[in-house]
This record gives C-alpha cells, structure tokens and sequence, in this order.
C-alpha cells in the first residue's frame, strides 16, 4: 500500500505551551508492519501534559513496531497499553499526576486498524462523505448513548471536555480497536479535540476536498486558531494513493463495516460490529470526571442532611 500524509500541531491561542504531540512510523519495518501514525494530547499541565503525550507517542511507535505479531491490530492496542504503563510508572516516580488521551492509525496490507483512548478523534472521508471511526470516551458522550442528554445539548454542558478514559490515569486502561477495508483515495484524520472545539465535521470534509494534503492541515489548524484558538491543536491527514491487492467494491462510508474490539491488557474483552455496537460504559473515571462526582455527591448529601434537620433554605409561597 502506498499513502502521502501531511501533519502539523500549534500551540493555539490561549496557551503557552503545546502539551500536544504526534509521530509518524519510519525505518525498514514499514512494508512488513504498515504504516502508524499517531496523535496525542496531555493532560496535567506544563511539565506532566507534555510529558505524558512525548512518552505515549514515542512508547507506541516503539512498542508496535517491536512486536512481531501478525495480529497487528493487537499489536497496535498492545502499544497503547504499554504506553498507559509507562506514563502511570512515570507519574508515580515523580509524584505528578498527568495523562493523555491517544489516538492511532495503522494502514496494512488495504487494512486500517484505528485505537483510541479519550476524546482524540479518528475519521475517515470517503467519495465526498465523512465519517467518525474513534467513539469519543467523554461524560458527554456516555450521556448522549444513555439518553440524558442530546447531542445539541452537548456543547452547552460545562463538563463537555471531562474523559472517562486516558493513557497513565490508572494501572490498566481499556482500548477500543477498530478495523476497516480501505479503497483508493481514502483519507485518514487523526486529530486533537483543539481541532474539534471549533471545526465541525463537514468542514473538515469540505476544506480537505478543496486543498492539497498540506494546504488542507494549515487550513484547518489556522481555521481553529481564527475561531479562539481555545486549546492546542493537531491534525495529521493521511491520503491512500494505491493498494497492494485488487481494489474492494467502494461501499459508501456510511454502510461500510467497521469491526470493533476491546482490548484490557493481554485480553480481548469484547468484539462488536457497526451493526450490533453499541457504548459501553468505562471502568474508570479521569480524574476530571472523578472530581465532578464528588461535588455533586457533597451537593446531595448537604441537601438530604438540611432537610432531615428540618432546616430548608426555600419556602413555598401561599
């Protein structure tokens, strides 16, 4: 399989510093492996946010192009949990808590493997449509799936950027794993929510039909940036130029079916396709998430103590 690709990561407007990072796989192995590339954005602040995303961009090409699987999708998510490993060993170490969310793609043999953990997207646009391969592990999104809330609503909601999964939070992390058959002109997006909280999707579509591969990334990043700039912002774009093999029928991207697992360490927890899959809920809470539940559980608990006392701060008018 041959592709071209283009990526750039900014700063933004509101920051001082780019606790984003991403990297592209290099070197002999390319042909035998495929091809990764790799998005990551940090979380904990100067010095913990930058650090995380380095050594889970880093720990992931490393670790994927070490393993000899033939299974690359797990090699792939095994990459991911090894760089969970190594940023929580970090943390620990220095005594500072830090995180980052990550997203991966793999192109082999007419193949994409796409993994994900938190709110870094993964996309795919095909013959003019767009389509969100990843599944944004967010508080947002798991209400969304549940029914509480809509998605129109969700841009309003203050706790729109709380994650219910991150690389380095805890000991082990969930990875979700999606595969999918490629066709000629094809493009992969991998990309920080920077990108997100201010392009939509059909935009992404539209600027990267128009422009080149690398007129398209400096258009999108400088449409963040004149929007707010709000968050640092990456974007990698990736173009399929040919196949190895005979191309596949071009099944539009919305039908196209893309088959999900879970992955938890050495074990496959669960295999889904796009006609069956459906959100499941995280074992584990960020610690943004965490703190939002405890304020809230303080709340109730202050409001059920008032009341038991028969002190009540409202009164019903007659």
């Amino acid at each position: 399989m041959k592709c071209s690709h283009s990526a750039r990561t900014d700063v933004g407007r509101h920051r001082d510093h780019n606790e984003d990072d991403y990297g592209i796989g290099e070197g002999t192995l390319l042909a035998e492996r495929g091809q990764l590339f790799v998005v990551c954005d940090g979380m904990g602040g100067h010095e913990a946010g930058e650090v995380a995303s380095r050594i889970a961009v880093e720990t992931i090409l490393a670790t994927y192009y070490e393993d000899d699987s033939t299974d690359r999708a797990d090699a792939l998510s095994q990459a991911l949990t090894s760089a969970n490993a190594s940023i929580h060993a970090e943390g620990a170490q220095s005594g500072v808590s830090m995180g980052t969310t990550g997203v991966a793609a793999v192109l082999h043999r007419d193949e994409c493997i796409v993994a994900n953990v938190g709110d870094s997207r993964g996309y795919l646009i095909r013959r003019g449509a767009i389509r969100q391969i990843t599944r944004d592990h967010s508080l947002i999104n798991e209400q969304i799936a549940a029914g509480m809330i809509s998605a129109a609503d969700a841009d309003k909601m203050f706790y729109r950027h709380v994650i219910t999964r991150a690389l380095g939070h805890q000991p082990e992390v969930l990875v979700d794993v999606f595969r999918f058959v490629v066709l000629p002109g094809d493009m992969l997006v991998l990309t920080s929510d920077g990108l997100i909280n201010h392009v939509e999707d059909e935009e992404i579509l539209h600027t990267l039909s128009q422009e080149s591969l690398v007129d398209g990334v400096d258009r999108l990043v400088d449409l963040a940036n004149q929007r707010g700039g709000s968050d640092n912002i990456t974007v990698i774009v990736v173009s399929v130029d040919m196949l190895d093999g005979t191309a596949p029928l071009p099944i539009p991207v919305d039908a196209m079916p893309v088959v999900m697992s879970q992955f938890s360490g050495q074990r496959t927890l669960s295999t889904h396709t796009t006609a069956s899959m459906r959100l499941m809920l995280a074992p584990q809470i960020s610690w943004q998430g965490a703190g939002l539940s405890l304020i809230l559980l303080i709340v109730l608990v202050l409001i059920i103590a008032t009341g038991l006392l028969g002190v009540w701060p409202f009164t019903v008018g007659g």
